[in-house]
């Protein structure tokens, strides 16, 4: 007798990941669940809010096919663009690079994400807390249980599916940052050494204030707490701040396996954030669509889960591997005194820095 279930797919999560998981799948008539914990999807603010244009995203990952298919950025999500990124230096030289870039208003984007799957037919519950999953089934705090053919876990790096399911550790860098109000320029912009140990703190200009902080690797912190970081390189500009948000991003990269089973992950609970840079938002999306599209043709012709890992490779692999590659390296490099740190920021090698921060190989030679 063939078992009854209440979905084809429960997704858990319903950020960037999750929604474009959903999204693909009920575009093909899958059955499609949603469980989010909060009770409105994109709020709390958890970001810098910067993200590559489709132009820009066909550049730095050219296997990923349909980029204007999959990245529908409404008008009144976008608060600014952008055309340059200046990396700073701990003496505060700066490089300066062409970068075509969209700075969101995040909450909007996360909300017609949500629009777009629930138009294709995905249903959403939000203030639903996943106290456990089984293999075909979620439980909720409340008692309620649900069940489905596949469960996908896009809950972020606490993800239930993640903990529960997968021993393999991520590096998780935990971030600060706070929303000021007044005129920050043009540009966008990465600071890199000592005022954040072992990761970045950034800058990106909205159309009214800006969006700031840093995110720090607690092993190159000394025992120094990351409010301390945050308080003294935020401080540095001024204007007020109405809102302050915190966070935390895998930074080693994807995990070795996406699917155990019926089960699956996706995003940031998959590793699915570029470790040399620290985009996660566009590279979620683009394993949610992966995934989604994987789902729909496992459910209506049989095709293994484990072909959304072999997709993957194919389409940001090469991406991931050269972003992991720069991480480790630039993760020893930030171990040196900013004096050495400054050196090698420099017009001669210019080309290198830029070729680590967007994915490809730093010297060409390996």
């Amino acid at each position: 007798m063939t078992r009854r279930f209440d979905y084809d797919v429960i997704i858990i999560g319903g950020g960037p990941a999750g929604s474009t998981v959903a999204r693909y799948a009920a575009e093909a008539d899958i059955s499609v669940l949603v469980v989010d914990a909060r009770a409105s999807i994109g709020s709390p603010l958890q970001c810098g809010e910067l993200v590559p244009t489709n132009d820009e995203m066909r550049r730095l990952c050219p296997d990923v096919p349909d980029m204007d298919d999959l990245f529908q950025t409404p008008e009144h999500a976008i608060s600014r663009t952008c055309d340059t990124m200046n990396i700073i230096t701990p003496s505060g030289k700066s490089l300066s690079y062409n970068f075509e870039g969209l700075i969101l208003n995040r909450v909007a984007h996360d909300e017609a994400l949500v629009t777009m799957a629930k138009d294709c037919g995905a249903e959403y519950l939000t203030k639903a807390f996943v106290e456990d999953v089984d293999e075909n089934s979620i439980r909720l705090r409340d008692g309620t249980t649900y069940t489905a053919k596949v469960i996908v876990g896009a809950g972020g790096h606490k993800d239930p599916i993640r903990r529960k399911f997968w021993a393999e550790k991520s590096t998780n860098i935990p971030v600060k940052f706070e929303l000021k109000d007044g005129n920050y320029g043009d540009a966008v912009e990465l600071h890199f050494g000592s005022m954040a140990p072992g990761g970045y703190a950034w800058m990106f200009p909205k159309s009214s204030g800006a969006n700031i902080g840093l995110g720090i690797q607690k092993n190159f912190a000394k025992g120094k707490p990351l409010n301390i970081y945050s308080k003294a390189f935020i401080d540095k500009y001024p204007g007020e701040t109405t809102f302050k948000g915190a966070g935390s991003l895998p930074m080693s990269g994807t995990i070795k396996q996406f699917v155990k089973g019926n089960l699956m992950l996706v995003g940031d609970s998959a590793g699915m954030v570029l470790p040399s840079n620290g985009a996660g938002i566009t590279i979620a999306m683009v394993g949610g669509r992966i995934a989604g599209q994987t789902i729909a043709r496992h459910i209506k012709h049989g095709e293994p889960l484990s072909n959304y890992e072999k997709v993957w490779r194919q389409q940001m692999g090469k991406v991931m591997k050269n972003s992991k590659r720069s991480f480790k390296i630039g993760s020893i490099m930030f171990k040196m005194p900013d004096r050495l740190l400054d050196l090698f920021f420099n017009r001669l090698t210019k080309g290198i820095v830029w070729r680590a921060v967007t994915c490809r190989r730093m010297f060409w030679i390996f």
